[in-house]
């Protein structure tokens, strides 16, 4: 025999009546009318308050679609990820070679495991001929993760850390080299560009400030992503043997970039 599913009617407080009433958008629909306090309480058209309850929620997604826009829009800004670089996407570079395509794939598994990587510090180094696309990349690691988590992501080339610090020795300096230094230290990724861009011998106070920024990240385990035009024998005579250690604790991540340049061709 077969047995039928019997759907229960959820049970009406004690004094409940139902009785029949008319919406003049929708129409017949039964009316409850509770007892309250020596009064009666009726029911509204069960469509209107549907419709009323989707509107609420509409509203409630458009104000946290705002919201989100909002602090998208401030984490770019603090970013200071450059105007020309600032809508590079993942999917906008454009690999035609193996080597490019190989750049490409670890630079999106660097972006989806950044969760596991954010909690070992592990650092990525793009380094090669310059116009290769490695800025692009850089920041589009960053744009992915700040779209989708709450991870926070500055960008900054080496010679402007130097003139910023080397300006907050003035006595009218807003800010001071602790608090520049640590506001490269605090994000949850640092883009750290144009490395070694002079050909001469990195001076101490060079040398000095980017073991400070390196260390202090490697001290909270936090990742770095270094951008350089050198390759990687030549990048520990641009930062320093102690910076190289640094950034290979924990399975330094190497892409080379040995095609020539791209810039002026789409998607660079």
């Amino acid at each position: 025999m077969r047995s039928e599913t019997v759907q229960a009617t959820p049970e009406l407080p004690p004094g409940t009546r139902i009785q029949p009433a008319t919406c003049e958008a929708h129409g017949a629909y039964e009316q409850k009318i509770f007892p309250l306090l020596g009064k009666e309480l009726k029911s509204g058209c069960p469509e209107c308050g549907r419709e009323v309850r989707e509107k609420a929620e509409a509203a409630e997604r458009a104000n946290k679609a705002m919201e989100q826009r909002m602090a998208m829009e401030r984490k770019l800004g603090a970013a200071l990820i450059p105007k020309r670089f600032a809508s590079k996407t993942l999917d906008g570079y454009v690999a035609k070679t193996a080597e490019q395509r190989k750049a490409l794939n670890t630079c999106r598994r660097y972006a989806a495991e950044f969760a596991q990587i954010a909690e070992t510090g592990r650092c990525l180094l793009l380094l090669g001929k310059p116009g290769t696309g490695k800025t692009h990349l850089s920041v589009a690691i960053a744009n992915e993760i700040m779209a989708r988590t709450t991870a926070t992501a500055v960008y900054r080339t080496l010679g402007a850390v130097l003139q910023q610090i080397r300006a907050s020795y003035d006595h009218a300096s807003e800010q001071s080299e602790s608090q520049i230094l640590s506001s490269l230290i605090s994000p949850s990724l640092l883009l750290l560009d144009e490395i070694g861009v002079s050909k001469e011998k990195p001076s101490d106070f060079e040398l000095t400030t980017l073991f400070a920024i390196i260390n202090g990240r490697y001290e909270e385990m936090r990742p770095t992503i270094i951008v350089s035009n050198l390759d990687g024998q030549a990048l520990p005579g641009a930062i320093g043997e102690r910076c190289i250690d640094r950034l290979r604790e924990g399975g330094v991540i190497v892409i080379p970039f040995e095609w020539e340049s791209q810039r002026g061709k789409e998607g660079f």
